[in-house]
């Protein structure tokens, strides 16, 4: 990867070839040869297995059953470590809606500083007013702390009031990509949005699907919408390894990691396009 700066220009070559006119909706040069899967690591053992199943980039999150949320400073340090991929922590103080106020806001600065410390190559970032319209200022100010790490707009995008003024507010604030179901629960049946996205991005950022992207489908997405970055949590359940567990507490104790034959399936499937 190799990341320049001039004024009011950022270029990532990391896989493709982008230059962003900070501040401004231009991006020239993109290019891209492979197709990009995005695996969720919800533990350190599920980083470890996506890297070592071909995923190109982990979007490091806690708390699955809250949709993600950011990270502890030692679950990113570790997974720093124990990875060579690219790695972005989701920047999320809690589950529930996108509005944040002051003090959550500071937390959410903090925490994209340990991320660019701690090494990581992006984050991925998200906050909405009240109206559904993007937060422009609050969200430039993330990806201006974030700077020289990549940033993605996560599906925030999802429950914006108008999703192709979103997009271009995104693109004004800097963000390389927007990740999105297309306005729906699931990516495929959101593929026509997605697909008119993907059109009126016109390389200018990345429309990356995600939602219900597995191997199934995923070639059929890929064909619809002209995208060329998937995100998938490739989820399985884990039973506990406990030999004892208190019956009266009445619960399973599950925990999540990715299946690495659904990651594997996926990468075949696009190699395949």
């Amino acid at each position: 990867k190799i990341k320049l700066w001039r004024p009011n220009i950022f270029c990532n070559t990391s896989k493709n070839v982008k230059i962003f006119y900070k501040n401004t909706t231009t991006i020239i040069a993109s290019t891209m040869s492979d197709k990009i899967l995005e695996v969720i690591g919800f533990s350190l053992d599920a980083c470890i297995a996506a890297a070592a199943a071909g995923a190109h980039r982990i979007e490091l999150c806690d708390n699955p059953a809250e949709g993600g949320t950011t990270p502890s400073y030692g679950f990113i340090k570790a997974a720093r470590a124990a990875v060579n991929i690219d790695l972005f922590p989701i920047i999320r103080p809690r589950g529930g809606d996108f509005l944040y106020s002051d003090a959550e806001f500071d937390a959410m600065k903090a925490d994209v500083e340990v991320c660019k410390g701690l090494g990581c190559d992006g984050v991925v970032i998200g906050i909405l007013l009240s109206d559904g319209r993007v937060d422009k200022k609050r969200c430039r100010e993330l990806v201006q702390i974030a700077y020289p790490m990549s940033v993605t707009f996560h599906r925030a995008f999802d429950r914006t009031h108008h999703m192709l003024e979103a997009l271009e507010n995104v693109i004004e604030i800097g963000c390389e990509r927007i990740l999105t179901s297309g306005g729906v629960p699931n990516a495929l049946n959101g593929a026509k949005q997605l697909k008119l996205l993907v059109e009126k991005a016109a390389n200018r950022i990345i429309i990356m699907p995600g939602s219900g992207v597995n191997a199934a489908n995923i070639t059929q997405i890929a064909s619809i919408t002209g995208a060329v970055e998937f995100h998938s949590s490739a989820r399985k359940q884990l039973p506990s390894a406990m030999d004892f567990n208190q019956p009266t507490m009445n619960e399973s104790l599950m925990s999540y990691s990715v299946d690495t034959s659904e990651i594997k399936g996926m990468l075949e499937a696009l190699s395949a396009i």
